[in-house]
């Protein structure tokens, strides 16, 4: 399976989209080089991904700096802290159910390395917390497949629709439809979008 794991597969993968038509070729010659943003696997890449969902990226990054500080990045490190010691970091109730039942889970996060796409979000989905958006983020971000994509993510919504000049946001079936001619670089698509957007907005679409 193809990986990104560095600026030159970001490049070959932006120069397949250019070359696929003149509506990328501009917006990528506008938005320039895209971000890595490659994340270490494993348990604190989920941590990091429940943590920060619904809160702003500064409430985020407060929290997740409270839980490094705290040592709390392992499963175990989670399961021995207790209640009071989690929430004492900004941590809601639901996450805190949320991180637990992960770390109780036991799963074989580097055994995740090697299988399919679908078969790993298969096996996040299955954990307390995680949908489909979080495994989606996990998968291009933490283990860098080149093909991954998020239909479900609204700021790729949005910037499909104005990139193509849509008239309405597309639906995540009809923004999947309309990805399938950049693949086998969708994840590459995906960062240029979310780049778009920010360009657009000016705002982040992912953090």
């Amino acid at each position: 399976m193809r990986l990104i794991e560095t600026e030159a597969d970001l490049a070959e993968g932006a120069a397949h989209l250019a070359a696929l038509s003149p509506v990328w070729a501009g917006a990528l010659a506008e938005i320039g080089p895209l971000p890595l943003r490659r994340r270490r696997d494993g348990f604190p890449a989920i941590l990091n991904a429940v943590a920060s969902q619904q809160l702003s990226v500064a409430s985020a990054d407060a929290i997740l700096g409270r839980l490094v500080a705290a040592g709390f990045e392992r499963p175990e490190a989670i399961l021995d802290a207790g209640e009071d010691a989690l929430r004492a970091t900004g941590l809601s109730r639901p996450k805190i159910r949320y991180l637990t039942g992960i770390a109780a889970a036991g799963l074989d996060w580097e055994g995740l390395r090697g299988l399919p796409d679908d078969e790993v979000a298969e096996r996040l989905v299955a954990l307390p917390g995680i949908g489909r958006w979080t495994a989606d983020i996990y998968l291009m971000f933490a283990l860098g497949r080149a093909d991954a994509f998020a239909p479900g993510d609204l700021a790729l919504q949005e910037a499909a629709r104005l990139l193509h000049g849509l008239d309405a946001r597309p639906s995540p079936k009809a923004l999947a439809a309309i990805a399938e001619p950049w693949r086998p670089w969708r994840s590459v698509a995906a960062r240029a979008l979310w780049a778009y957007y920010r360009l657009a907005k000016g705002r982040e679409g992912v953090t």
